[in-house]
């Protein structure tokens, strides 16, 4: 998946909104004002390696579903400046499938909104 299709399935999600609260590099995907995915060049706009152009996705995860997804996939690590219990960084190398990328994208959207309120939630799922 490369970055333009990840934006695009990001945005693609019922009211979510783009922000850059940590400035211009790293593109902050809210729903209903709470944060799903954060996606910058490198780690968070502050590629160490001039010559790696991979893009970066944190992804909010179940804890038992994150170390397994780690095991699996190499781009698959512990979020960077994040929860690491919670959160994933996915690294959009091509190493893994796009499927399995939304699949990820989905569930990370899913537990924020499960944790809104009942209403907040009645919201959202109308549009799915």
């Amino acid at each position: 998946m490369d970055v333009e299709a990840a934006k695009h399935y990001l945005l693609s999600k019922p009211l979510t909104a783009l922000d850059f609260p940590f400035g211009k590099e790293v593109s902050v995907f809210k729903v209903k004002g709470k944060m799903f995915a954060t996606l910058s060049l490198g780690k968070m706009g502050k590629n160490q390696d001039e010559t790696s152009q991979d893009w970066w996705m944190n992804l909010k995860c179940d804890p038992d579903e994150a170390a397994i997804l780690r095991d699996i996939f190499p781009s698959v690590i512990p979020g960077y400046h994040m929860n690491k219990a919670l959160w994933n960084t996915v690294i959009l190398d091509g190493t893994i499938p796009q499927g399995e990328i939304e699949r990820m994208i989905d569930n990370s959207f899913q537990l924020v909104v499960n944790k809104m309120t009942k209403k907040d939630q009645a919201s959202i799922l109308i549009h799915l």
